[in-house]
């Protein structure tokens, strides 16, 4: 078994405690879905926010689904001019049987536009979505 890195990103609408955690709870449950990922095999995870998002710590959210011994750091993303704002983007420490190609990146409403070489097709292996749907 190896570690793998999982990548996802949502955005918020509103600078809201409720919208972060909700929005965030909503990415995790599709990465873990997605890549059919038990809690016990998360390693650590890194949860970064655009400079406007922080009315609330992402990792809040996953302390709420009941991540309670895994390891969470929260930080800022760069303030890169032109930046996708009301960003949340996560990164999982996986352990996993799978193939580095078959890890599933998860993409929610305007995040999508972080990697618009994607296609959005079912059988990519990135999942794009306008909605956590």
């Amino acid at each position: 078994m190896s570690t793998r890195g999982v990548r996802g990103a949502t955005s918020v609408t509103e600078n809201t405690k409720d919208e972060i955690v909700s929005r965030t709870e909503e990415l995790i449950r599709v990465m873990l879905k997605k890549n059919s990922i038990n809690v016990e095999d998360i390693a650590s995870a890194i949860f970064s926010v655009t400079d406007d998002v922080n009315a609330e710590f992402p990792a809040v959210a996953a302390r709420k689904l009941g991540w309670i011994y895994t390891p969470l750091l929260c930080t800022r993303e760069i303030p890169v001019k032109g930046g996708l704002q009301g960003c949340i983007r996560v990164l999982l420490h996986v352990n996993s049987s799978l193939r580095q190609d078959e890890i599933k990146h998860i993409y929610l409403y305007e995040a999508k536009k972080l990697r618009p070489d994607l296609d959005s097709g079912e059988d990519n292996k990135y999942y794009i979505s306008e909605t956590g749907e």
